[in-house]
């Protein structure tokens, strides 16, 4: 197994490129908290957001999108019922999906029905220090959706959930780890001010799972999610004066930059 490597940019460039070409229909059961932010992080990189959230629907509507985010952030008995139904029909359907596990191992509801999913080959898993240790059974408590681990200490956990589940498995934090259980990319983009803005981890989950469709390279395309989200990040800090117009800078960074100012390595 490989130390981590930093991702070239070059490979966040191609992979912003296939995305924008592609325009991915991304099917968001996600948190009720964070649905404004995260549709509109999905339009501004050149993804299509829908969140089709009622039992009736979900199912149909994740056999035909591009791809599947389920954030269990505001877990509830019919929320899970539609989630369990779009991802049955997206793995039917052979369309991949994306499970950001929200506050898993401090709540046992939602840690049960995380692990009932990890059974149902997600794609990709994308969750802060303390959510993929406690997914991968190491005993760590979170403190709601904060962690209380650094990301390096779950580098580990990390690559044992990904070898388990097959998924690519993404643990943000200050640097960035994401890996298929033997190589990894690590991202060290991205800016603390971040973490004063609600939604902007959802948010990645959204891109990690608009990234993964018709990805060739899974691995590269989910870490392309985590690099452009902490390049854009630097970018909107840079030209905000706190976490009000940060949001709005976020949203311009995602729209403005380039694959080719990316390939000149302008960032």
């Amino acid at each position: 197994m490989s130390e981590p490597v930093t991702l070239p940019v070059s490979i966040v460039a191609w992979e912003l490129k296939r995305l924008r070409k592609l325009n991915p229909l991304v099917h968001l059961l996600t948190n009720e908290v964070v649905q404004e932010i995260t549709a509109n992080v999905l339009l501004a990189a050149g993804a299509s957001p829908a969140m089709i959230v009622a039992e009736e629907e979900a199912s149909d509507f994740a056999a035909i999108a591009s791809a599947v985010l389920i954030n269990v952030g505001t877990l509830y008995p019919a929320r899970e019922t539609a989630m369990r139904q779009a991802v049955l029909a997206a793995n039917a359907a052979g369309v991949p999906w994306t499970l950001d596990p929200v506050a898993a191992g401090v709540l046992e509801y939602r840690s049960a029905f995380c692990r009932e999913l990890l059974e149902l080959q997600p794609a990709a898993i994308r969750g802060n220090p303390s959510e993929i240790r406690a997914l991968a059974g190491f005993s760590d408590a979170g403190r709601g959706v904060d962690s209380t681990s650094g990301s390096n200490e779950a580098l580990d956990a990390a690559q044992q959930l990904a070898r388990r589940t097959g998924a690519i498995v993404a643990v943000t934090g200050e640097i960035d780890y994401i890996t298929d259980g033997e190589q990894t990319w690590a991202t060290p983009w991205g800016h603390p001010i971040m973490t004063r803005v609600v939604g902007t981890g959802c948010a990645l989950s959204a891109l990690v799972a608009a990234f993964t469709a018709g990805a060739a390279k899974r691995l590269d395309a989910v870490a392309a999610a985590c690099a452009l989200a902490g390049i854009c990040g630097q970018r909107a800090q840079a030209a905000s004066k706190g976490p009000g117009s940060f949001k709005a800078a976020l949203l311009d960074a995602l729209y403005l930059l380039t694959p080719e100012e990316l390939l000149e390595e302008k960032i």
